[in-house]
């Protein structure tokens, strides 16, 4: 008992320890207008150095991520078929699909994947 809670106490100083010391060592100390400035050649920038950014394509990216999440939950249904009942299986599956189809059909619905707009 008294091995574990000095492992514990141990653990705790070294864990602040190194909070600690990063947090000293990550501070910008020197914050002036050529290091807050974009660098173009050692030239002050012609323009605003961000980008506008697409909300479009990140809804597309978000979408895409969800559906690759979800191909990777389909694909543990290939390899339970043998262990379970068909019927059960076919009825999971065939479930989760229509949920996917449906999603699919309200974002297509609400004009989320129409990129030429």
């Amino acid at each position: 008992m008294i091995i574990s809670s000095m492992t514990i106490m141990i653990t705790l100083i070294i864990s602040f320890v190194v909070m600690i010391v990063a947090f000293l060592v990550s501070k910008k100390t020197i914050m002036d207008r050529e290091k807050n400035t974009p660098f173009e050649c050692g030239f002050d920038p012609k323009g605003s150095a961000r980008l506008p950014f697409s909300l479009r394509f990140f809804l597309i990216a978000v979408i895409f991520l969800i559906f690759d999440v979800e191909i990777t939950l389909l694909l543990p249904l290939a390899t339970i078929l043998k262990l379970v009942n068909v019927f059960s299986w076919l009825t999971t599956g065939l479930f989760f699909i229509l949920i996917l189809l449906l999603g699919l059909y309200h974002e297509w619905n609400q004009g989320a994947l129409d990129w030429a707009d």
